[in-house]
């Protein structure tokens, strides 16, 4: 399933460590989804750095900004120093540093300052976890952990909020589909991931519908 190098299992540790308290909708199991989500893709995506793809997705989340008052210094800060201790290769540690600071969704309407296949197939496989199913309870659940309402008709989603307005946003969770997660189908970057993405957004386009027929009491 992995590269079977040392690192992957100390890197796993340290992950469960890390996150043992988190909220759940970023938690290890988020981690271990968003791991073999990758591997998946890169399977089928010739000429990525396996090491890198998995020390990449093992880490996105190693210290979200949303749990640490905005600031996005702090999880490639973290990996990085991680990474040093365990004589990790500059160039991998470099790698995965720009994979953790350019995976992040931020409102959709930023210009990504760093390219390559390696970030291309964790950010798939991070943007996977945000549909379907699992998209749609981590969606709740972190609305729940906001005290976000589930919906309010009187409030629109915003497509169009910068960076600051979409980190501070309290709309209510289903505004969220639209502002996100329906979205993320078109933004997929390998073929792999845009055809996993399919029926995962079929799977929320459903559920949008069932959920404003049993909100309007139709059925």
């Amino acid at each position: 399933m992995n590269t079977d190098q040392p690192i992957i299992t100390t890197t796993i540790n340290f992950v469960k460590q890390q996150l043992a308290d988190a909220e759940g909708g970023h938690d290890w199991f988020h981690i271990e989804r968003v791991w073999k989500n990758a591997q998946l893709i890169a399977r089928n995506e010739s000429g990525a750095d396996l090491l890198v793809v998995e020390l990449g997705a093992l880490l996105h989340d190693i210290a979200d900004s949303k749990f640490h008052n905005g600031d996005e210094t702090v999880g490639p800060r973290v990996a990085s120093e991680f990474l040093m201790k365990q004589n990790v290769e500059v160039e991998v540690i470099n790698h995965v540093v720009k994979i953790i600071e350019n995976i992040s969704f931020k409102g959709g309407n930023q210009s990504q300052k760093f390219k390559s296949l390696e970030l291309d197939i964790v950010q798939d496989a991070d943007r996977l976890d945000a549909l379907g199913a699992i998209g749609i309870a981590r969606t709740f659940n972190y609305g729940g952990f906001k005290n976000r309402p589930l919906y309010n008709p009187a409030i629109k989603p915003d497509l169009h909020m910068d960076v600051a307005t979409y980190k501070k946003s309290n709309a209510p969770t289903i505004n969220h589909f639209y502002e996100k997660l329906l979205l993320l189908k078109d933004r997929m970057n390998t073929q792999t991931g845009k055809d996993l993405a399919q029926e995962r957004h079929a799977f929320m386009e459903h559920f949008l519908d069932q959920f404003y027929q049993e909100w309007n009491g139709m059925v």
